[in-house]
């Protein structure tokens, strides 16, 4: 059980408003972007994924990150690795910037695949081969060249692996990505060393209170709920990081852990970093609203742009108010492939 986190003694919002699979080149038709309402989202398996793509998506996925490494005080996974490891994959990459820092820090030989964290994984093991995959060609172009970024589905059979098997594989924020997750963690499975590890990192997408503050927020509740919902009948739920840990036993891992963050949302939490992290995390939740359910609710759940616009102001104030000591819960979960058949 995750402690409670202490409220601020203040009243006043100024603090709070102060605020392929073709893995050998990317063909000309994945830039072929799509646009809908504003947004703009990726062109290969166009409509597998909900969320956009664009430059302010970019902006929110990059701050979300920082978030991930603030709350691990700069680390960028929690499961034990070994000394070197020699290849690492990052799924759903995103912007790149974890692979590259893992590469420039250590020294080490890892295939990495995918975003910010695998461009930061490659940054500390500077001596890694890095390899980075995603629906979106959104990466940089400088990076190491030992980092290679692919445009790859997860879920389809898997063609990158033909350097051996991973040491380590790792994927972040992939619920509403996914519709069969039994499957990929036996894509993981079979593709990692005896021996090696997984790590999921996801965060909750409902918010909690411990002080029953949620109750005065009723449109987040109902915004929850219907989202969920929604996903579930899109066939890529989004809130599945408290299944994962679970996932990962039936799949076969051994010494699985789930480590839980609890992550404010707004100033109102008392000690300084709370506050401070808190302030990050709601700029990116209220960054969050508009692409995870202008798609939902237009696409699936049959609202109009306008009534979407209406519900997510609704939500936006009551996440904003201070008074509401509203959180979220980030999920690192890992486990291990036995080294030997008789640990399973």
């Amino acid at each position: 059980m995750t402690a409670a986190i202490e409220a601020d003694n203040f009243d006043d919002e100024t603090d709070q408003t102060s605020l392929n699979s073709d893995t050998e080149s990317l063909a000309s038709s994945v830039y072929h972007y799509q646009y809908e309402n504003g947004r703009r989202y990726h062109a290969y398996r166009a409509g597998e994924y909900l969320l956009p793509n664009d430059e302010k998506e970019q902006d929110r996925l990059d701050l979300l990150h920082f978030i991930f490494r603030l709350t691990l005080g700069g680390s960028l996974f929690r499961a034990p690795l070994a000394p070197n490891p020699q290849r690492i994959l990052d799924f759903g990459t995103g912007t790149g910037d974890w692979t590259f820092f893992i590469y420039n820090m250590a020294g080490l030989t890892s295939d990495i695949v995918l975003g910010i964290w695998a461009i930061n994984m490659a940054d500390e093991f500077p001596s890694s081969e890095v390899i980075g995959t995603d629906l979106s060609p959104i990466q940089p172009t400088w990076i190491p060249p030992n980092c290679n970024f692919y445009v790859d589905d997860v879920e389809s059979d898997w063609s990158y692996q033909s350097g051996g098997e991973f040491d380590f594989i790792h994927g972040r924020g992939m619920g509403g990505s996914i519709a069969d997750w039994d499957r990929l963690y036996a894509q993981i499975y079979k593709n990692l060393r005896p021996g090696g590890w997984v790590e999921m990192q996801e965060y909750e997408t409902g918010m909690r209170s411990d002080d029953n503050t949620l109750d005065n927020a009723p449109l987040i509740k109902k915004l929850q709920q219907a989202g969920d919902e929604a996903s579930i009948k899109f066939g890529k739920q989004f809130n599945v990081a408290e299944k994962h840990k679970q996932r990962l036993i039936d799949a076969g891992f051994v010494n699985v852990q789930d480590d839980i963050y609890k992550i404010p949302v707004g100033t109102w939490p008392k000690d300084p970093k709370m506050k401070r992290l808190g302030f990050y995390q709601l700029v990116q939740v209220l960054a969050a609203i508009e692409p995870f359910m202008m798609a939902l609710c237009t696409r699936v759940m049959g609202y109009t742009v306008e009534e979407t616009q209406v519900l997510m102001d609704g939500v936006r104030a009551e996440i904003k108010n201070p008074k509401n000591h509203l959180y979220c819960q980030f999920h690192f979960v890992y486990g291990q492939k036995p080294v030997s058949s008789s640990e399973t």
